[in-house]
Protein backbone atom coordinates (compact mmCIF):
# COMPACT_ATOMS: atom_id res chain seq x y z
CA UNK A 1 0.00 0.00 0.00
CA UNK A 2 1.31 3.41 -0.96
CA UNK A 3 1.67 5.78 1.97
CA UNK A 4 0.49 9.38 1.92
CA UNK A 5 4.11 10.58 1.97
CA UNK A 6 5.10 8.30 -0.91
CA UNK A 7 2.09 9.40 -2.92
CA UNK A 8 2.85 13.07 -2.28
CA UNK A 9 6.46 12.64 -3.36
CA UNK A 10 5.43 10.88 -6.58
CA UNK A 11 2.72 13.48 -7.20
CA UNK A 12 5.20 16.32 -6.83
CA UNK A 13 7.22 14.79 -9.67
CA UNK A 14 4.30 13.84 -11.89
CA UNK A 15 1.87 16.76 -11.55
CA UNK A 16 2.78 19.69 -13.75
CA UNK A 17 1.27 22.49 -11.63
CA UNK A 18 -0.41 23.04 -8.27
CA UNK A 19 -3.60 24.01 -10.12
CA UNK A 20 -3.87 20.62 -11.86
CA UNK A 21 -6.80 18.44 -10.80
CA UNK A 22 -6.30 14.99 -9.24
CA UNK A 23 -6.11 12.20 -11.82
CA UNK A 24 -8.29 9.09 -11.28
CA UNK A 25 -9.95 10.73 -8.30
CA UNK A 26 -11.61 8.11 -6.11
CA UNK A 27 -12.27 7.00 -2.55
CA UNK A 28 -10.22 3.79 -2.35
CA UNK A 29 -6.82 2.47 -3.36
CA UNK A 30 -8.30 0.25 -6.07
CA UNK A 31 -8.22 2.27 -9.36
CA UNK A 32 -11.54 0.73 -10.42
CA UNK A 33 -13.35 1.88 -7.29
CA UNK A 34 -15.83 4.74 -7.09
CA UNK A 35 -15.48 7.55 -4.53
CA UNK A 36 -17.57 6.52 -1.54
CA UNK A 37 -17.39 6.43 2.25
CA UNK A 38 -19.57 4.43 4.61
CA UNK A 39 -21.77 6.55 6.87
CA UNK A 40 -24.62 6.08 9.33
CA UNK A 41 -27.79 7.99 10.11
CA UNK A 42 -28.42 9.55 13.48
CA UNK A 43 -31.15 11.77 14.94
CA UNK A 44 -33.48 11.21 11.99
CA UNK A 45 -37.06 12.36 12.47
CA UNK A 46 -39.86 11.91 9.94
CA UNK A 47 -43.21 13.39 10.92
CA UNK A 48 -46.38 13.58 8.89
CA UNK A 49 -47.55 17.03 7.88
CA UNK A 50 -51.06 17.77 9.08
CA UNK A 51 -53.33 20.66 8.33
CA UNK A 52 -53.32 23.14 11.20
CA UNK A 53 -57.10 23.51 11.09
CA UNK A 54 -58.44 20.03 10.33
CA UNK A 55 -55.47 17.99 11.61
CA UNK A 56 -55.66 15.87 8.46
CA UNK A 57 -52.52 14.68 6.62
CA UNK A 58 -51.33 16.90 3.78
CA UNK A 59 -48.79 14.45 2.44
CA UNK A 60 -45.89 16.91 2.30
CA UNK A 61 -42.48 16.27 3.88
CA UNK A 62 -39.58 18.67 4.30
CA UNK A 63 -36.04 17.36 3.78
CA UNK A 64 -33.18 19.37 5.30
CA UNK A 65 -29.46 18.80 5.49
CA UNK A 66 -25.99 19.43 4.16
CA UNK A 67 -24.76 17.97 0.87
CA UNK A 68 -21.19 19.09 1.61
CA UNK A 69 -19.43 20.13 4.78
CA UNK A 70 -16.85 22.73 3.86
CA UNK A 71 -13.33 23.41 5.13
CA UNK A 72 -13.08 19.87 6.53
CA UNK A 73 -10.60 17.36 5.13
CA UNK A 74 -11.42 13.77 4.15
CA UNK A 75 -9.26 11.08 2.57
CA UNK A 76 -9.34 10.49 -1.18
CA UNK A 77 -7.09 8.68 -3.70
CA UNK A 78 -5.75 9.55 -7.11
CA UNK A 79 -3.33 7.95 -9.58
CA UNK A 80 -0.46 8.34 -7.11
CA UNK A 81 -2.20 7.25 -3.92
CA UNK A 82 -3.91 8.80 -0.87
CA UNK A 83 -4.33 12.49 -0.19
CA UNK A 84 -6.60 14.79 1.79
CA UNK A 85 -9.30 16.79 0.07
CA UNK A 86 -11.12 19.91 1.25
CA UNK A 87 -14.13 21.72 -0.22
CA UNK A 88 -13.69 25.44 0.41
CA UNK A 89 -16.69 27.25 1.86
CA UNK A 90 -16.54 29.79 -0.97
CA UNK A 91 -16.59 27.07 -3.65
CA UNK A 92 -20.37 27.30 -4.10
CA UNK A 93 -20.77 31.08 -4.11
CA UNK A 94 -20.72 31.67 -7.88
CA UNK A 95 -22.72 28.63 -8.91
CA UNK A 96 -25.53 29.24 -6.40
CA UNK A 97 -25.86 32.84 -7.56
CA UNK A 98 -26.47 31.75 -11.13
CA UNK A 99 -29.91 33.01 -12.20
CA UNK A 100 -30.69 29.93 -14.28
CA UNK A 101 -29.32 27.38 -11.82
CA UNK A 102 -31.00 24.04 -12.49
CA UNK A 103 -30.29 21.31 -9.94
CA UNK A 104 -32.67 18.41 -9.31
CA UNK A 105 -32.91 16.31 -6.15
CA UNK A 106 -32.80 12.70 -7.33
CA UNK A 107 -32.46 9.10 -6.23
CA UNK A 108 -29.17 7.38 -7.06
CA UNK A 109 -28.14 10.05 -9.63
CA UNK A 110 -30.98 8.80 -11.85
CA UNK A 111 -32.30 11.87 -13.65
CA UNK A 112 -35.64 10.16 -14.25
CA UNK A 113 -36.20 9.83 -10.48
CA UNK A 114 -36.45 13.49 -9.51
CA UNK A 115 -38.23 14.38 -6.28
CA UNK A 116 -37.51 18.15 -6.19
CA UNK A 117 -35.83 20.79 -8.36
CA UNK A 118 -34.44 24.30 -7.92
CA UNK A 119 -36.31 25.72 -10.92
CA UNK A 120 -39.66 24.70 -9.41
CA UNK A 121 -38.82 26.11 -5.98
CA UNK A 122 -39.12 22.71 -4.31
CA UNK A 123 -35.32 22.47 -3.84
CA UNK A 124 -33.41 25.27 -2.13
CA UNK A 125 -29.61 25.34 -1.91
CA UNK A 126 -27.57 27.73 0.21
CA UNK A 127 -24.24 27.94 2.02
CA UNK A 128 -23.65 28.74 5.67
CA UNK A 129 -20.68 28.33 7.98
CA UNK A 130 -21.24 24.57 8.01
CA UNK A 131 -21.47 23.90 4.29
CA UNK A 132 -23.89 23.39 1.41
CA UNK A 133 -27.39 23.35 2.89
CA UNK A 134 -30.18 21.45 1.16
CA UNK A 135 -33.87 22.09 1.80
CA UNK A 136 -36.50 20.26 -0.24
CA UNK A 137 -40.27 20.06 -0.06
CA UNK A 138 -41.31 16.54 -1.04
CA UNK A 139 -44.72 15.26 -2.07
CA UNK A 140 -45.57 11.87 -0.60
CA UNK A 141 -47.90 11.18 -3.53
CA UNK A 142 -44.79 10.96 -5.73
CA UNK A 143 -43.85 7.29 -6.01
CA UNK A 144 -40.14 7.97 -5.57
CA UNK A 145 -40.71 10.05 -2.43
CA UNK A 146 -43.03 7.38 -1.06
CA UNK A 147 -40.33 4.81 -1.84
CA UNK A 148 -37.39 6.59 -0.21
CA UNK A 149 -38.95 8.13 2.92
CA UNK A 150 -39.62 4.82 4.73
CA UNK A 151 -36.07 3.65 3.87
CA UNK A 152 -34.59 6.85 5.28
CA UNK A 153 -36.76 6.49 8.37
CA UNK A 154 -35.63 2.88 8.86
CA UNK A 155 -31.95 3.63 8.23
CA UNK A 156 -31.83 1.33 5.18
CA UNK A 157 -30.58 4.21 3.03
CA UNK A 158 -28.41 6.67 4.88
CA UNK A 159 -26.11 8.50 2.49
CA UNK A 160 -26.09 11.28 -0.08
CA UNK A 161 -23.87 12.54 -2.87
CA UNK A 162 -24.00 15.44 -5.28
CA UNK A 163 -22.93 15.83 -8.89
CA UNK A 164 -20.86 18.83 -9.93
CA UNK A 165 -17.82 19.92 -11.92
CA UNK A 166 -14.65 21.24 -10.33
CA UNK A 167 -13.82 24.49 -12.09
CA UNK A 168 -10.97 25.57 -9.84
CA UNK A 169 -8.77 23.86 -7.27
CA UNK A 170 -5.17 23.55 -6.14
CA UNK A 171 -2.67 21.37 -4.32
CA UNK A 172 -0.72 22.56 -1.32
CA UNK A 173 3.06 22.79 -1.88
CA UNK A 174 3.53 19.29 -0.44
CA UNK A 175 1.01 17.76 -2.88
CA UNK A 176 -0.82 15.90 -0.13
CA UNK A 177 -3.86 18.20 0.25
CA UNK A 178 -6.15 19.25 -2.59
CA UNK A 179 -8.60 22.12 -2.05
CA UNK A 180 -11.66 22.45 -4.26
CA UNK A 181 -11.99 26.21 -4.66
CA UNK A 182 -14.87 26.52 -7.12
CA UNK A 183 -17.56 24.16 -8.39
CA UNK A 184 -20.30 24.29 -11.02
CA UNK A 185 -23.54 22.61 -9.92
CA UNK A 186 -25.69 23.72 -12.90
CA UNK A 187 -27.27 20.61 -14.43
CA UNK A 188 -25.62 18.48 -11.77
CA UNK A 189 -27.72 17.07 -8.95
CA UNK A 190 -28.14 16.38 -5.26
CA UNK A 191 -28.81 12.68 -4.71
CA UNK A 192 -29.77 10.14 -2.10
CA UNK A 193 -27.50 7.15 -2.72
CA UNK A 194 -26.44 3.85 -1.22
CA UNK A 195 -22.86 5.09 -0.92
CA UNK A 196 -21.42 8.59 -0.65
CA UNK A 197 -17.90 9.99 -0.38
CA UNK A 198 -17.51 12.83 2.11
CA UNK A 199 -17.99 11.37 5.61
CA UNK A 200 -18.92 14.66 7.23
CA UNK A 201 -22.19 15.80 5.62
CA UNK A 202 -25.50 15.98 7.42
CA UNK A 203 -29.03 15.54 6.18
CA UNK A 204 -32.40 15.23 7.79
CA UNK A 205 -36.01 14.63 7.04
CA UNK A 206 -38.86 16.30 8.86
CA UNK A 207 -42.49 17.11 8.28
CA UNK A 208 -43.44 20.58 7.14
CA UNK A 209 -46.58 21.98 8.77
CA UNK A 210 -48.50 25.17 8.35
CA UNK A 211 -47.24 25.99 11.83
CA UNK A 212 -43.57 25.51 10.74
CA UNK A 213 -42.61 22.60 12.93
CA UNK A 214 -39.13 22.79 14.50
CA UNK A 215 -36.28 21.30 12.48
CA UNK A 216 -34.49 18.09 13.29
CA UNK A 217 -31.54 16.65 11.43
CA UNK A 218 -30.02 13.29 10.76
CA UNK A 219 -26.72 12.22 9.28
CA UNK A 220 -26.73 11.27 5.64
CA UNK A 221 -23.72 11.72 3.46
CA UNK A 222 -22.53 13.20 0.21
CA UNK A 223 -20.09 13.80 -2.60
CA UNK A 224 -19.68 11.23 -5.27
CA UNK A 225 -16.57 12.93 -6.57
CA UNK A 226 -15.74 12.51 -10.20
CA UNK A 227 -15.96 15.15 -12.98
CA UNK A 228 -19.68 15.42 -13.51
CA UNK A 229 -20.31 13.29 -10.42
CA UNK A 230 -17.34 15.05 -8.97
Amino acid sequence: MTTTLEAAQARSQGVRALADRPSQRRNAEDPSSRPHVRATVRDMDVRELRDATTNTPTGMVEFTGYASVTDTSYEMYDFYGPYLEIVANAAFEETLNRADLDVPFVLGHDQMRRIARTVTGTLRLSVDEHGLRVEATLDMSDVDTAYIVPKLRAGLIDEMSFAFRITKGSWNPSYDIYTIEKVDMHRGDVAIVGWGANPYTDAGLRSQSAEAAPKTRSRVYDDELQDRIA
